[in-house]
């Protein structure tokens, strides 16, 4: 997964990161992840963005979270609306969806959060992204709802970028950004 910057001790901040989420082995679970893979292969990543699948490392997520001055996080989110409705939170609504609204690594994100606002490094601003799940079950291929919806999910993490300052450009074919077969969305069937 490309990345712009490495995380540091602070002196070099990371002004936008956009982190995937989710367990790929959990059907929808894992659309977060899924949705960054999409985002590096059908878009340029601009300069100054840090784009990351964070699957389900948790805590070890900390120091790119706390390097941030945004962050975008990109997952299946429990809520009211069909599988593969749009959800978006932001603000202080963040931390406590992510404690009663995520799937199965939700105890990970959440102690990711409450790291970066314990060490008092919290993003100034954070937008949670995501898709209402079908199924949180053994497997990997995603529901025919997630996976319609998906286009659209990438489609508002751009938006959100943009309106951050970071417009992404379509690339002109989604191959160029594709290193081989060993390369996790080709892996994962995207």
């Amino acid at each position: 997964m490309p990345s712009q910057a490495p995380p540091g001790d602070g002196e070099k901040p990371i002004p936008l990161l956009i982190l995937g989420l989710g367990n790929l082995l959990l059907g929808d679970d894992g659309l977060g992840a899924v949705a960054v893979h999409l985002l590096t292969r059908w878009y340029q990543v601009p300069d100054g963005v840090t784009v990351l699948d964070g699957g389900t490392l948790g805590l070890a997520l900390l120091p790119y979270l706390e390097d941030a001055e945004a962050a975008i996080l990109v997952d299946a989110i429990r809520a009211d609306g069909p599988p593969g409705g749009f959800v978006r939170i932001t603000g202080d609504e963040v931390a406590p969806a992510v404690a009663t609204r995520l799937s199965p690594h939700q105890i990970g994100v959440t102690d990711l959060l409450d790291g970066a606002r314990w060490h008092h490094r919290y993003p100034q601003t954070l937008v949670l992204l995501g898709l209402v799940p079908a199924r949180l079950e053994l497997g990997v291929k995603r529901s025919p709802a997630v996976e319609a919806a998906l286009p659209g999910l990438v489609d508002r993490v751009v938006g959100e970028a943009a309106a951050l300052g970071f417009p992404f450009t379509r690339r002109a074919s989604d191959a160029s950004a594709s290193p081989g077969p060993l390369d996790p969305a080709a892996v994962y069937g995207l």
